[in-house]
């Protein structure tokens, strides 16, 4: 019990003190983050985890159809049914992801569900791929157009 006492003898108590900030060379103020820090990938509660153009133009193109779901942390747009005027025997959903944080085709995928009416009942009819992929390429376009509203114009 002895040694044990001696022991804590040689601890040094003294306050805490916490690590000081960075110093700002230009004001001298403390705050903002170190040089050998700033081009690191920043990772915040507060930032979109998709690509934000392609968010809003799949937003944008999915806006015909009234919207049942938005996870925007997931990256999900599910519309609910949607039936044409011209072909009231038929009827589209729409679920659209968008995957990835860069503005490229592969960020987003739009899935298409059918249904055909066979008297009061809907009936499952399948996908129609060629129109996902029509829709994809609208909204890959739509993109394109807000990233070129966005960028300033270059003098000539």
């Amino acid at each position: 019990m002895f040694g044990l006492v001696s022991a804590c003898s040689s601890v040094n108590l003294e306050p805490y003190k916490p690590e000081p900030e960075p110093v700002s060379v230009i004001t001298g103020k403390t705050g903002g983050i170190k040089l050998a820090e700033f081009n690191k990938s920043q990772t915040s509660g507060d930032r979109l985890p998709v690509n934000a153009l392609l968010w809003r133009a799949a937003l944008d193109i999915a806006s015909f159809v009234p919207l049942d779901d938005i996870d925007t942390f997931g990256g999900s747009i599910v519309t609910e049914w949607y039936q044409s005027a011209n072909n009231s025997d038929q009827r589209l959903k729409l679920v659209i992801f968008v995957v990835g944080l860069e503005l490229r085709s592969d960020a987003v995928k739009v899935k298409t569900y059918t249904q055909k009416k066979l008297g009061n009942d809907w009936t499952n009819t399948g996908s129609d791929d060629e129109l996902a992929r029509k829709i994809e390429d609208l909204i890959l376009a739509r993109a394109r157009e807000l990233r070129g509203a966005l960028m300033p114009e270059t003098a000539q």
